[in-house]
């Protein structure tokens, strides 16, 4: 077998390449990594070429390496129970006789031919060398394994050791248990039927009204009504005399005395009559008997107006079901926070929690509405951006701004750290914040690789900067896109200008408050390697060669042996590292003495490898964040974000004239494609378990709780802190969306007297600066690590947490006393 671009994988033994491979061998093991995707799961690593090996007498291993060089890839002893050649063979009593691959045993040795055909390699030195010798350097790899006192931070998560047995047992329980719940909840879901209850057409009027007898009811259940028509969403205008008024009554015969509820739901008409809107109530029932729900109009000109409306029987009361919902988001963060499984399987099984949650309680939704929960706008932002920047990384212009960066840092990390965190802070405010950090994540990477920085602490930085400047204007973070889209604020005297002006005030006071604080938090920090930058690149080649290897599944001989070539080009890194460690003394320096002598040489390396191709990825990325711009303040452009990204992804591609079209999909980050969809599902799902609600109605009751000439200010204080640690633990956009209706109503409120706009600033502040508290408060966040993470530089929610949570504290401090200085102090109107 051979690989056709041998230049693109450089499979060369230590004793061929005796110092390190160089950037380029880098790249090419970045781009297989990124070529095979996330990973899915862990394939074993080197347990598949482990077990086989084992104490083999030095006397056969050179009778091996003697050998016919087309014989020697693997061996392992007859004695031992598990071989990885009885493995691929499938059979220990049969012979593999592929051309591709074959075996042969002598005495105790298995060898494995990975090229059997007309050609031969005997004559060819340079094809000897890429023969995969898996014999004595597996045994070896896998002792040093487990015996090296040098272990990656980035591969140990624990800080005990635990023998091979143990740990094995603690494996295997962990599926069991994630089985046996994904088991359960999948039989919970599928004993439970479909909501299935019709739609009813009706049309209502002042002289006309629909009446409608419930009786198959059970005890202490709630009754859920939907009902669609022309309403007006969002606010609950007092002064509207056109409306619809449902009555729910219930009487309930207990002995000699009757009881008797009433509920009143009011919804208001809207005045064009055009727009159709879906709004639901729930209300509690006293017990299973007959219920009666009577609709009638009140409008002016005596017209019918067109109504839908259906009913669902609840048999777990609120409390139960937030309970309920709390326990899974719980769950969720157990999952994340230990890394027990990966993020995007754990919000996979807690949608699939929740869902079972709606089944039992009698809500269960059917798949088409499980669908369009998820939110394909911002699916399709995040997949036509990864297009873009999959192309523009072939274009070597991430390189090439990373050594500007480092010339214009002039080789001292701190200014060259402010200098990012300040543009992306500034670029943020402008753009979505998720495309300013796929913009902004592989330049930092690639700088900090240049100036020996560990880049995960880079990267942090500057999402927690992202996140603040999406704060200073309307367009920068979706809950203030969504604050300023409620036309019920907007005549409530919040618009674009209003907003963001007052807004981007109290940013820029965060901002000149988070550059010394975040100064602060690394104070201790070791933002440079304690390695030389050779010894670090290497080990970082050795992590992307060995990802690359376990992302293949040996589905046929093929791969397989192309996975036995990359496992041979681990162990002959490992073996240069060795001799590396052996030699090295430590040397760290705070700032790089030598900066101007090396601009020339990083020039040299780093170069604009297709400046065609340059042109059209600038000039195709341009127009894109042009039209972001223009969508924001055009509304005669019928384009959302995601409309945009995907037609930029189309043009680029058209132009690129690419040929491979399965590399760039490759590129993609599916698993974090996946995560969001799993994220939306969950987030609506606990939605429908009230949790949401639940938390706007308590804060609602506090607020009340205050006295009158204090209300004001706590009432600031409360919305910021529980929008900012509620946008930590949920997705900020179903919160903001959720909190906005009842801040109206407690502004309107004649007992409460609160004005509106304090309310809604502190609502944005606290959503969008809480979205740095976890790694998964806001989507900038999870795109960040999702890249790092093919990169080879992922970073665990705890890393994340350690410095964005404490950011998120002073943050939304400095916010807070803005706020109160402003509105109780300086007395604005605003």
């Amino acid at each position: 077998m051979y690989l056709e671009n041998k230049s693109d994988l450089d499979l060369k033994s230590p004793a061929a390449a005796p110092g390190l491979q160089g950037r380029s061998s880098l790249r090419t093991a970045e781009a297989v990594a990124g070529g095979y995707g996330e990973v899915a799961g862990n394939f074993g690593g080197l347990r598949l070429l482990e077990g086989f090996s084992g104490r083999i007498e030095s006397q056969k291993l050179q009778q091996a390496s003697a050998r016919s060089p087309g014989n020697c890839v693997m061996h392992a002893e007859d004695r031992q129970s598990f071989s990885m050649v009885n493995f691929l063979k499938g059979n220990t009593n049969q012979t593999e006789r592929s051309p591709l691959i074959r075996f042969s045993q002598d005495d105790s040795i298995t060898y494995m031919t990975l090229y059997e055909g007309e050609e031969t390699w005997d004559n060819n030195s340079l094809e000897l060398d890429r023969r995969c010798r898996l014999g004595s350097e597996v045994t070896s790899l896998s002792l040093s394994r487990s015996s090296s006192t040098e272990k990656d931070p980035l591969d140990v998560h624990l800080n005990f050791k635990l023998s091979n047995s143990v740990r094995s047992c603690i494996s295997i329980f962990k599926i069991a248990c994630i089985f046996t719940f994904v088991v359960l909840m999948s039989l919970f879901f599928s004993m439970y039927p479909d909501r299935d209850n019709p739609w009813r057409m009706l049309a209502v009027s002042p002289t006309e009204s629909f009446s409608l007898n419930l009786t198959d009811f059970r005890d202490n259940a709630l009754l859920k009504l939907q009902v669609g028509g022309p309403f007006v969403s969002g606010m609950v205008d007092l002064t509207n005399e056109e409306y619809i008024l449902i009555q729910v009554e219930q009487t309930e015969e207990a002995g000699p005395r009757r009881r008797r509820v009433i509920y009143n739901w009011t919804i208001p008409l809207h005045s064009e009559r055009s727009d159709q809107v879906i709004t639901t109530k729930t209300f509690e029932m006293l017990s299973s008997d007959p219920i009666i729900i009577t609709v009638q109009a009140f409008v002016q000109d005596n017209s019918m107006v067109p109504l839908s409306m259906t009913h669902q029987s609840l048999y777990v009361t609120r409390e139960r079901q937030v309970v309920i919902a709390a326990v899974i988001l719980g769950g969720v963060y157990v999952l994340i926070i230990f890394e027990i499984v990966h993020r995007t399987l754990a919000a996979m099984l807690g949608s699939l929690a929740a869902l079972a949650a709606l089944a039992m309680i009698g809500d269960r939704p059917s798949l088409s509405t499980v669908v369009e929960w998820i939110d394909y706008e911002t699916l399709a932002l995040l997949f036509g951006m990864m297009i873009l920047v999959a192309i523009f990384s072939e274009t070597g212009f991430f390189d090439y701004c990373a050594v500007k960066a480092y010339q214009l840092s002039r080789g001292k990390v701190w200014p060259m750290i402010i200098i990012l965190c300040l543009i992306a802070a500034i670029l943020s405010a402008f753009l979505d914040n998720v495309t300013t950090m796929m913009l902004f994540t592989p330049v930092t990477i690639r700088l900090c690789e240049v100036l020996n920085l560990d880049p995960r602490h880079v990267l942090i930085a500057e999402v927690i900067f992202t996140n603040i400047g999406g704060a200073a204007t309307a367009v920068g973070d979706p809950p203030n896109v969504i604050i300023v889209s409620n036309q019920d604020l907007r005549k409530s005297g919040i618009d674009f200008a209003s907003f963001t002006g007052y807004m981007f005030l109290g940013i820029c006071l965060v901002l000149l408050t988070s550059f010394p604080f975040l100064r602060l938090l690394y104070w201790n920090k070791k933002l440079y390697n304690k390695e030389s930058s050779e010894i670090v690149e290497l080990r970082h080649e050795i992590r992307v060669w060995r990802q690359t290897a376990q992302r293949i599944s040996p589905a046929s001989r093929e791969e397989t042996a192309v996975k036995c070539l990359l496992m041979q080009k681990v162990l002959n890194l490992e073996s240069v590292l060795r001799k590396q460690l052996k030699t090295f003394q430590r040397q760290i320096s705070q700032e790089d003495k030598n900066w101007e002598n090396n601009i020339q040489e990083l020039h040299k390396k780093n170069r604009i490898t297709d400046r065609v191709l340059l042109v059209k990825c600038i000039s195709v990325l341009g127009v894109v964040i042009f039209m972001f711009f223009l969508n924001s303040f055009v509304p005669s452009i019928h384009l959302e974000l995601g409309w945009i990204a995907i037609f930029g992804a189309l043009w680029l591609l058209v132009l690129a004239d690419i040929q491979d079209f399965e590399i760039i999909l490759h590129r993609v980050e599916w698993a974090t494609l996946l995560f969001f969809a799993a994220l939306f599902v969950l987030m609506k799902a606990l939605a429908q378990l009230q949790l949401i609600d639940y938390i706007g109605v308590q804060t609602a009751l506090l607020i009340k709780a205050v006295p009158e000439e204090q209300r004001l200010a706590m009432a600031i204080i409360l919305v910021m802190w529980v929008s900012a640690l509620a946008s930590s633990l949920i997705d900020n956009i179903p919160f903001t969306a959720t909190m906005i209706p009842v801040l109206i109503n407690l502004s309107q409120d004649a007992d409460v007297n609160l004005p509106i706009k304090p309310l809604i600033f502190a609502l944005a502040m606290g959503a969008c600066l809480g979205g740095n508290g976890t790694l998964i408060g806001a989507s900038a966040n999870v795109v960040c690590a999702g890249i790092a993470e093919q990169h080879g530089y992922g970073f665990s929610f705890m890393e994340f947490f350690r410095l964005g949570f404490p950011m998120m504290l002073m943050t939304c401090t400095i916010g807070m006393c803005y706020l109160l200085a402003t509105i109780i102090g300086l007395g604005w109107t605003l």
